[in-house]
């Protein structure tokens, strides 16, 4: 066939001229120049060092398959380590390389081994990762050439494996077709599962979210400066249409934009200078759930560097307090010299960088004297992240995140080792002397989030002399009516309009019922104990008291009930105890001759001995009743009271004991043996029915005799 030889003849003149192929690029490279000044490129030129990178990364992940199923060796399981690119924007090439060579894996060796250019003597097992990335680069490139400067730095395993497949492109480029015709796609999108194609549309589709710095501009220059530039403000993100934009329902500092203005925005000075950072939405939500919990001028601790834009829209939210925002985990001095530059640059001048890891941090550490909130951002799954290559590049997270996101699940032994990690962390937050910790992951899985919190309360850790945690809502700025107000836990599912995120705050328990007292005997503050406010409540539920016999006997009227008022019960019981202890003290000396005793100057004048007794001779039992009458009447009408008040019994000086007038039996002083009869009549009036009314005649003066202090 005329057309098969000739094929085959066109096929052989490339083989034979693969040395010439640097002459090719430098012959095309200026047709090439002149093409892009009339059309613009859809991808730009990779650089030897991506594909390094990206093959590296894909060893990692690529899928393995049993033995019997595997045609295409990719060497042993050692992956060299990545090699060092300056700019985001090169190592951003190489993840999303890597994950393009890993979804469409099955796809590229069908073509390798369809196209009979696999396997190849020439190329040894452990090239055979850089070979499917470079094929892949070479298929989204149309199998055209790539055109390279001068300057680059040219890498020799890049060269061979380049040369090796322009040397074959028309045979990969006709696998291709017939794979396409085998499997009636359009396209090689159509190669991937389901799932992948939605979760890739999503985020597609995904708002940008950006913060604004307010080190360097405030929120009315950023809207003034954004309607100058034909942006308009709109409600929310349903009604995106063109330049428009609107506020994050949640942080009052977030803006959203539709993704399709994404080089638009790069673009601005407002983000070239460093006035609007882009980052995903969760973050910002964790930094404002820290600031809503701090005072004016309370410390916070960033346990993990993570992302260096959460440590500065930390420090920008503390822009107008004397805050200091600790980092932990900066581990060497480039990292840190890295990141002083990229703080100064945004502004940020409140920030401390720590070496240590912060499990290494002594929860006593004396830099930490002023800090109320620790952020805890552990590293996780991530499955919650719309865009993966996103959060290993701005988190620090681990490139087997783009495996888990291809297969739509984590395994049970790596979820498993997360969670025990996060358990740890999070029980070595409670040691701190902090009010609260906030705990933030990208997770979509419980074993991550709320296990790990509900774990770590029932733990029972706490630092000496502190509180127990228990979880609390969110608060959110801007949220007057927030969704977490049933649920102390915040989560938010990956949508089209939002990654997953999932939030939790545990916050110190306060006393709710406990009250200081004061301590009779030394004058110290006391808690009231919960026996007496118990005791208290219980009288009040009844709210009734049967009154002494004395009053029945008195009045001639059926025995009348009072409620005892909170504040009646607690001093009375607080008494109880020193009256008891007095009059024990007491009764050893009684048959002791008077001995001066000195104590402290009393804070009320004492009632002398001879105010009482002239009480005892000269008061008639109607004035002592109508006094009882007034008293009663007077707690009656604060029944409703409840406040506890804190009341300081003073003792008068101790006497000798008193002299009986009909012989030589020592007796207690009037003012004790008050208190001791009210306590007695007290206990029995449920138990003894009242007596007679000539019974109680009788014995009014002598047994219910009640004078007022």
């Amino acid at each position: 066939m005329p057309c098969s030889s000739n094929l085959a003849s066109f096929c052989e003149d490339v083989g034979n001229n693969a040395s010439d192929l640097n002459g090719m690029r430098t012959s095309e490279e200026k047709g090439a120049v002149e093409k892009r000044t009339m059309t613009p490129i859809k991808k730009e030129v990779c650089h030897d060092s991506v594909y390094i990178n990206a093959a590296r990364i894909f060893q990692g992940i690529h899928n393995k398959k049993p033995k019997a199923r595997t045609l295409v060796q990719y060497g042993d399981d050692s992956v060299s380590p990545l090699l060092t690119l300056t700019d985001e924007y090169s190592q951003r090439l190489s993840y999303e390389l890597a994950f393009n060579a890993l979804k469409y894996q099955d796809l590229l060796e069908e073509i390798l081994l369809d196209s009979h250019v696999y396997p190849c003597h020439s190329i040894p097992d452990e090239l055979t990762s850089l070979l499917l990335v470079m094929l892949y680069d070479l298929q989204d490139r149309k199998f055209e050439v790539r055109v390279i400067s001068d300057e680059e730095e040219s890498i020799a395993e890049v060269q061979q494996i380049e040369q090796f497949l322009y040397r074959f492109r028309i045979k990969l480029a006709a696998a291709l077709a017939r794979c396409r015709v085998k499997y009636k796609t359009f396209s090689i999108e159509y190669f991937l599962p389901e799932t992948i194609r939605k979760h890739e549309q999503r985020v597609s589709a995904l708002p940008l979210c950006a913060w604004i710095n307010t080190f360097k501009t405030s929120l009315q220059d950023v809207f003034r400066d954004l309607k100058s530039k034909g942006f308009t403000e709109v409600e929310s993100v349903s009604d995106f249409k063109g330049y428009t934009y609107c506020l994050d329902q949640h942080c009052h500092d977030v803006l959203l934009f539709p993704s399709s203005l994404k080089d638009e925005l790069l673009n601005l000075d407002l983000f070239a200078d460093g006035k609007l950072l882009l980052q995903d939405k969760s973050r910002s939500l964790a930094v404002h759930s820290v600031q809503a919990l701090l005072s004016t001028d309370g410390d916070v601790i960033v346990a993990h560097l993570g992302s260096h834009l959460t440590v500065a829209h930390m420090s920008a939210l503390r822009n107008h307090s004397r805050s200091t925002v600790f980092v932990c985990g900066v581990k060497t001095s480039a990292k840190e010299s890295e990141l002083r530059d990229l703080f100064n640059h945004m502004g940020c001048t409140n920030i401390q960088l720590l070496n240590e890891d912060f499990t290494e941090i002594a929860p006593k550490d004396s830099r930490f004297k002023n800090a109320e909130v620790i952020l805890l951002t552990p590293q996780c799954s991530g499955l919650g992240f719309s865009n993966p290559i996103d959060f290993i590049l701005t988190e620090h997270g681990d490139a087997g995140l783009l495996k888990d996101l291809y297969q739509g699940s984590v395994s049970k032994d790596k979820l498993c080792s997360l969670a025990e990690r996060q358990l740890n962390e999070l029980m070595h937050a409670m040691k701190f002397e902090v009010k609260s910790i906030v705990y933030c992951t990208s997770s979509i899985y419980q074993e991550e989030n709320e296990l790990v919190v509900k774990k770590a309360l029932e733990s029972n850790v706490k630092g000496k002399k502190l509180k127990q945690f228990r979880p609390i809502p969110p608060i959110f700025p801007k949220c007057s009516n927030p969704e977490s107000c049933a649920d102390p836990f915040f989560k938010i599912e990956p949508s089209e309009v939002s990654s997953g995120c999932f939030l939790a705050i545990i916050a110190r328990e306060t006393s709710s019922k406990s009250t200081a007292a004061t301590d009779i005997s030394a004058h110290t503050a006391a808690t009231i104990p919960d026996s007496i406010l118990g005791k208290a409540k219980e009288e009040k539920e009844q709210g009734k008291v049967t009154q002494c016999a004395s009053d029945t006997a008195r009045t001639g009227l059926e025995p009348k009930t009072a409620e005892v008022s909170h504040r009646e019960a607690v001093s009375t019981t607080n008494a109880a105890a020193a009256v008891s202890k007095a009059a024990s003290k007491l009764k050893k000396k009684a048959n002791q001759p008077p001995s001066p005793v000195q104590l402290k100057k009393p804070t009320i004048k004492p009632v002398s001995d001879t105010g009482l007794s002239k009480v005892q001779k000269h008061t008639s039992v109607g004035k002592v009743h109508e006094k009882q009458t007034k008293a009663r009447k007077a707690h009656s009408e604060h029944r409703k009271t409840l406040t506890v008040n804190i009341v300081e019994i003073i003792f008068p000086p101790v006497l000798s004991p008193h002299v009986h007038p009909q012989g030589n039996q020592a007796r207690m002083p009037a003012h004790i043996s008050l208190l001791q009869s009210r306590q007695r009549n007290r206990s029995l009036r449920d138990r003894v029915p009242p007596p007679s009314e000539s019974k109680v005649v009788k014995e009014t003066v002598l047994r219910n005799y009640r004078p007022r202090l």
